[in-house]
């Protein structure tokens, strides 16, 4: 079992009681337009939040960046995870190359039901504007890569034990094909289980898991991203859908890195987010809670995954059932971008379908590669 503990001393991050200054708000939105995204503009309507805000205006007068005991406690996490159990792969081969870009686009109607008999023809790929070939496509259910992660911290003491029985109920509908991990987090960050195909092993491991301790969030979503990466490809070389589903509480209160930081990972990624915000119904915890919301949807949003903040935890089993639906229910597709430039600029994509009352979701873009 491996786990992460804040440095010495580490101050625990909190909302501020007021609004952020309007040009700290003003800061934050130009850093993200005139920064290497520029294309991928938030929405000017959406208010930044008190503690996005205040740390978005300190990183205007100089960037933080992990240094020193913050970094080496990352490298040494992910240095000793626990290596994968590759089960055997007997899907179609969708190989990897430099320069393939992959989606995985999810199709629904206007009620929300998932639409999974759309041919090639009618999908429509836009990257910066300019509409591409696709050399790519099935409905056939390539094999899975994902993450679960749990929030474990003081305040889901009385949540753990329905919580632990959603995310069983979840593993269990996995293929034979599909792998996945435990991770859980509260002041640091263990990964209960390796990725593997063993449904057992998985159902233990989650049981391990209880509650005590602040919030490492952001510790959490990085430390899975930069695992999945040593496992986007099977032995065989074929593309491997990615995939990480976080269930939380409350905002983060203790990671070593910051929001920015791993939504940047997250974008550099294949992997689609889907994150489940518990909300409390204590007033005094709302507050802290207005920062999570933001975060979990942005985590969701740019990787074209799902965001969902039930109310009552006993929810959570039949949103675990929806994202295991739409998990099953995906396209993927597979392009050679027409830009041979190999700037390492965001591109931006856009996903259409040439058929009435349908609508496709996938991930908002991504980083072009560069000269080695």
């Amino acid at each position: 079992m491996t786990e992460l503990r804040p440095a010495t001393g580490a101050s625990r991050r909190t909302a501020p009681a007021a609004p952020c200054p309007r040009n700290a708000q003003r800061a934050g939105r130009q850093r993200r337009v005139q920064g290497p995204d520029r294309q991928l503009r938030p929405d000017p309507g959406q208010p930044r939040l008190p503690a996005l805000c205040r740390r978005s205006e300190a990183r205007r007068r100089g960037r933080r960046t992990l240094r020193g005991p913050a970094a080496a406690a990352l490298a040494g996490l992910i240095a000793a995870a626990p290596a994968a159990q590759e089960p055997a792969s007997q899907e179609p081969a969708f190989r990897a190359g430099v320069d393939l870009v992959s989606l995985n686009v999810t199709v629904t109607d206007p009620n929300s039901r998932y639409v999974t008999d759309i041919d090639v023809d009618r999908f429509q790929v836009y990257e910066d504007g300019a509409l591409q070939d696709i050399t790519f496509f099935t409905r056939t259910q390539l094999p899975i890569a994902l993450s679960l992660l749990m929030d474990t911290s003081a305040s889901m003491t009385e949540k753990m034990e329905t919580a632990q029985q959603a995310a069983i109920g979840f593993a269990e509908r996995l293929r034979a094909e599909d792998m996945a991990s435990v991770i859980d987090f509260d002041s640091r960050v263990e990964i209960r289980q390796g990725f593997t195909g063993s449904v057992d092993d998985l159902a233990t491991a989650i049981r391990r898991t209880s509650a005590g301790g602040s919030t490492s969030l952001y510790n959490a979503i990085y430390i899975s991203l930069k695992e999945l990466t040593k496992i986007a490809t099977t032995p065989a070389g074929d593309i491997r859908r990615q995939a990480i589903i976080v269930l939380s509480d409350g905002e983060d209160t203790s990671s070593l890195v910051d929001f920015d930081e791993v939504l940047e990972l997250a974008k550099r990624s294949d992997t689609v987010i889907y994150s489940i915000g518990l909300r409390s119904r204590d007033i005094r915890t709302r507050r802290g809670f207005r920062e999570a919301d933001f975060v979990l949807r942005q985590l969701a949003q740019e990787t074209g995954g799902r965001a969902f903040f039930p109310q009552r935890v006993d929810d959570l089993a039949a949103i675990y059932g929806q994202i295991s639906d739409e998990l099953s229910s995906q396209y993927t597709l597979g392009y050679s971008s027409k830009n041979p430039l190999r700037d390492g600029q965001w591109r931006r994509l856009v996903v259409r379908i040439d058929q009435p009352n349908v609508a496709a979701r996938t991930k908002q873009g991504y980083y072009a590669p560069t000269m080695n």
